[in-house]
């Protein structure tokens, strides 16, 4: 296959979604892309690969576990408690996790004469990370281009997108039951656990869509949808 495009593939929503609009945009010449950086839960990993299958497209994962040996992060220490401060960044945030995962996407990009790279960062709703901003992006993108002395693209259709815009998207690009495998939950358990931060982030999402989530959630959870998730 004449790979034309790349996609940083989480098994999340987001992720689920940007692969979606990759092979949209380039039908039969997409590869996706899985890091194993020693996050909380490996569910993320399994899932990535059944969505793979679906979509029928190649995955690889790459080890880059070295990050959880660097940094101290509740996604990659699960005795850190998720919470958000006022005034501080997330306790989820994995310092330089994007910046590195779009490096090592360009290097294999740049292996494969592949020139597009599809990442699911969004700066318009909630986030709180630093590395899903549009600058960074940008930044990144010359200096890869800089580095490679050869022309690469970052793909980011969901940057300016809420999360039910998002939704919106997938519903248009027709994969929609893609997101009944993806995984979203903090506590890393399917049924996911409606409760968490990261749940109640999706719940609101699709309430304000107007679209019913196929992902099965556990008992009556998925009634109780907070304002701001990670501050309840």
């Amino acid at each position: 296959m004449n790979t034309k495009a790349i996609v940083l593939f989480s098994g999340g929503q987001d992720s689920a979604t940007c692969l979606a609009q990759a092979l949209s945009d380039f039908p039969s010449a997409v590869e996706a892309i899985t890091f194993d950086y020693g996050q909380r839960h490996r569910i993320e990993i399994i899932q990535a690969q059944k969505i793979a299958k679906i979509a029928n497209v190649s995955l690889k994962i790459i080890d880059l576990s070295l990050i959880s040996q660097l940094t101290k992060s509740a996604l990659t220490h699960i005795n850190i408690i998720i919470e958000h401060k006022e005034g501080e960044l997330p306790s989820t945030f994995v310092p330089g996790r994007n910046h590195l995962f779009l490096s090592v996407a360009a290097i294999m990009a740049y292996q494969k004469n592949c020139t597009h790279i599809y990442t699911g960062v969004c700066q318009t709703d909630y986030s709180g990370y630093p590395d899903c901003r549009e600058d960074f992006i940008k930044s990144l993108e010359t200096t890869l281009n800089l580095a490679m002395s050869r022309p690469i693209q970052i793909h980011t259709p969901l940057m300016h997108l809420t999360k039910a815009e998002t939704i919106s998207l997938m519903k248009k690009l027709g994969r929609l039951e893609w997101y009944k495998e993806t995984h979203t939950c903090y506590e890393g358990v399917r049924p996911a656990c409606g409760q968490c931060p990261a749940c109640q982030l999706r719940l609101k999402g699709f309430k304000e869509a107007g679209v019913q989530d196929p992902l099965e959630y556990f008992g009556t959870a998925t009634d109780l949808v907070c304002d701001d998730p990670l501050k309840s």
